[in-house]
């Protein structure tokens, strides 16, 4: 039995991103090479067996949202773009992603989506302090659910 859950993401940003922002970001999105310091998710923990048979815990960054191929559980494609946006369109970017994860993956990539709600441009932010970042789809499932930002924590499905 499968946990995967389909993620889109259709976000414009409010303000220019640094240099190591873009870098770092672009990285997440399988867009380009990763920084040599990771500041948005700074650890990626891995419990792996040492050559004592004990356990250790290890930092193996990968990008969260880096697949650009088919769909395994989901169908269609799994994209991310990250454009800047011509005149009339507000904000210096405009962020797409549609991806499967997993529970496993939601503390990590609730780090870079409450980073990217900081970003986000005012027409995600509703009037209750919540930051709408998109839709979560469980992949047996034919409805989509809202993906938010509620006090500083994406409440996940």
């Amino acid at each position: 039995m499968s946990s995967v859950y389909e993620l889109s993401i259709a976000l414009n940003l409010s303000e220019d991103l640094s240099e190591h922002e873009e870098a770092e970001l672009r990285w997440h999105l399988g867009l380009g090479p990763g920084p040599e310091v990771l500041r948005i998710v700074p650890r990626f923990p891995v419990v792996v067996e040492d050559d004592h048979d004990g356990l250790v815990v290890e930092d193996h960054p990968a990008p969260l949202l880096g697949r650009h191929d088919a769909a395994v559980h989901v169908g269609g494609a799994l994209v991310a773009a990250l454009v800047r946006p011509q005149e009339p369109w507000n904000g210096p970017w405009a962020l797409t992603v549609r991806q499967e994860i997993h529970p496993d993956d939601f503390d990590l990539l609730g780090e870079l989506l409450a980073w990217l709600a900081t970003k986000a441009d005012d027409r995600h932010h509703s009037s209750t302090g919540t930051v709408r970042l998109g839709w979560t789809r469980f992949y047996e499932s034919d409805r989509f659910e809202r993906l938010e930002l509620k006090d500083g924590e994406v409440a996940w499905p």
